[in-house]
C-alpha cells in the first residue's frame, strides 16, 4: 500500500509537471501518420507494428513515444506494455522526460514507482502499466522473460542485441499487440534491417522514413548545424538516413592542415589516456583542455608510443615508470586507461594516481571523436608522430561489415583507442560531475 507521504509526493510531482506544461509544434504529415496510423478506420489500422527510422533530429522519437501511449490508452485496459531502450538512462532522456510533460496536459495522470522502473498512467477509470526496461547486452533479455505484453516500444532498435527484442516481441500474446519501433541507420548487414526492416511487408509491419524535414520545430540555422556535424559514413546515416556500410578511413574528416598545430592560450587542465598493451604497442597520451570559441578544445600535446615486439616488453612496473616520468611537473587530474588492463590499473592506483577506467564503447567513441574533429575541438602537437601516422591507416573491417558489425580493423589503432577513451571518457565524466577539482594524478 502507498504511504501517505508517497502519495503527497507523488501529486506534487503531477502538479509540477502540469505547471511545465508542453508546447507542441505543428506535426509533419509523416509525424501525424506515426501519431495515428492505429487509430480504427485508418488504411494502416491493420498492421502488426510500425517501423520509423532515418535521420537524427528528425522527430519520431516524440511522436512515437506519445502515439504509444495514445494508441494503449485507447485500445486497452489492466495491460502490460514494455518501454525499450539501449539503457534506463536513454529511456529517461528519450523518452520518459517528455511524456511527464505532454500526458497531463492531454487528461492523463501518470505515477511512477521508480525502484520497479514502472509508470501507471490513467484517464478516467482506464489504467495500463508501462514498464522500462535497458537492452544494452544478451543478459538483458532476461530481464523480460516470463511478461505478458500488449505491446512493446523499442527506442533506438538497432543499438540493442537482437536477443533482447526477439524476447520482447515473443512477450506481445494479447490479441491486439502491436510492436512499435524506432532507430537511425546502421550498416546494411545490420541483423534489424536484415531481419526486420527489410521483412516488414511479410512481418505485416508499417514501414516510415523520417527526414529533418519531417521535423517542423527545427529552424534552417539550427538543421545546417546538424548537416555540418557529421561527414562521411555518419553523415549518410544520420543526415540522409542511409543504412550503408562503414568503409575505408574510419577519419576521413581529419586534416592535417586543421588538424595538426600548437595550441594558443593556456590550459585549463591536464590529463592522461593509455591503451594498455605488451605485445601489441603501448599508447600514452597528455591531454590538455582549453575553452575557445568553438567550445571545449583538446590538444594533444605529447605522446608515449612503444611497441613491445619491436623494442622488447615492457612490465606493469616498467610502463608506471615511464608514465611517472611522462607527467613529471604535470598536474594531470587523472589517468584514463583501458578497462581490461587491471594489473597496470591497480599497479597505477598503488603509486598513487587517480584513475578511471576509459568507457570503451567503440561505436559511441568514435563518433564523439569524429565530432570534434568536424568541429575544430581536436588539436595533434607535431611531436606525436605514431598518432599521425595511425590517423591516415585506421579503417574499417570489411569482414565485420559484411556481418551487420561497425568495428575498426584491430590494427594501427593503439593511439586511436588511447584518443576515443580519453574524449569520450573525458566528456562523460565532465557531464555528469561539471569541472574537475583540479587535484593532481598524484
Amino acid at each position: 500500500m502507498t504511504s501517505l507521504e508517497e502519495r503527497f509526493a507523488q501529486a506534487r510531482e503531477n502538479r509540477r509537471h502540469s505547471s511545465v506544461g508542453f508546447r507542441f509544434h505543428p506535426f509533419s504529415h509523416r509525424q501525424k501518420l506515426l501519431l495515428g496510423w492505429w487509430k480504427p478506420g485508418a488504411s494502416t489500422a491493420d498492421h502488426d507494428g510500425v517501423i520509423a527510422d532515418g535521420a537524427v533530429r528528425s522527430g519520431k522519437t516524440l511522436a512515437m513515444s506519445l502515439g504509444f501511449v495514445l494508441w494503449a490508452m485507447n485500445s486497452f485496459d489492466g495491460e502490460n506494455f514494455a518501454v525499450c531502450g539501449k539503457t534506463l538512462g536513454s529511456v529517461e532522456r528519450n523518452i520518459l522526460v517528455w511524456l511527464r510533460r505532454m500526458l497531463p496536459g492531454r487528461g492523463y495522470t501518470v505515477t511512477e514507482q521508480r525502484s520497479r522502473h514502472l509508470l501507471t498512467v490513467s484517464r478516467g477509470r482506464r489504467s495500463n502499466r508501462f514498464y522500462c526496461f535497458g537492452g544494452k547486452d544478451e543478459a538483458s533479455q532476461d530481464l523480460i522473460q516470463g511478461m505478458t505484453l500488449a505491446g512493446v516500444l523499442f527506442d533506438e532498435a538497432a543499438l540493442m542485441p537482437e536477443s533482447f527484442v526477439s524476447q520482447a516481441t515473443a512477450r506481445c500474446s494479447v490479441p491486439g499487440s502491436k510492436w512499435w519501433f524506432n532507430c537511425n541507420p546502421a550498416g546494411p548487414y545490420h541483423w534489424f534491417k536484415r531481419g526486420w526492416l527489410d521483412a516488414a511487408e511479410e512481418k505485416n509491419l508499417l514501414h516510415l522514413h523520417f527526414t529533418m524535414a519531417d521535423n517542423l520545430s527545427l529552424s534552417d540555422t539550427i538543421r545546417r548545424r546538424y548537416e555540418n556535424m557529421y561527414t562521411g559514413v555518419f553523415y549518410r546515416r544520420y543526415i540522409l538516413g542511409e543504412w550503408c556500410t562503414a568503409e575505408g578511413l574510419v577519419y576521413p574528416m581529419f586534416e592535417p592542415d586543421c588538424h595538426v598545430g600548437e595550441p594558443s592560450g593556456e590550459a585549463e587542465r591536464w590529463f592522461l589516456s593509455c591503451d594498455y598493451g605488451t605485445h601489441n604497442p603501448f599508447a600514452l597520451g597528455l591531454f590538455s583542455v582549453r575553452t575557445t570559441q568553438c567550445g571545449t578544445l583538446y590538444c594533444l600535446e605529447k605522446e608515449l608510443y612503444h611497441d613491445g615486439r619491436r623494442n622488447g616488453q615492457m612490465t606493469d612496473s616498467q610502463y608506471a615508470d615511464s608514465t611517472e616520468r611522462f607527467v613529471e611537473g604535470i598536474p594531470a587530474e587523472h589517468i584514463i586507461v583501458d578497462p581490461s588492463a587491471s594489473s597496470f590499473i591497480a599497479e597505477l592506483r598503488q603509486r598513487g594516481f587517480r584513475v578511471l577506467k576509459a568507457s570503451n564503447e567503440v561505436s559511441e567513441g568514435i563518433r564523439c571523436v569524429a565530432d570534434a574533429l568536424t568541429k575544430g575541438r581536436l588539436l595533434i602537437r607535431p611531436c606525436c608522430s605514431g598518432t599521425l601516422r595511425e590517423f591516415s591507416s585506421y579503417i574499417w573491417d570489411e569482414t565485420a561489415a559484411g556481418r551487420g558489425e561497425d568495428k575498426p580493423l584491430k590494427q594501427n589503432d593503439h593511439a586511436m583507442d588511447m584518443i576515443r577513451y580519453a574524449l569520450f571518457t573525458d566528456r562523460r565524466v565532465s557531464s555528469r560531475t561539471g569541472r574537475y577539482s583540479g587535484k593532481g594524478t598524484r
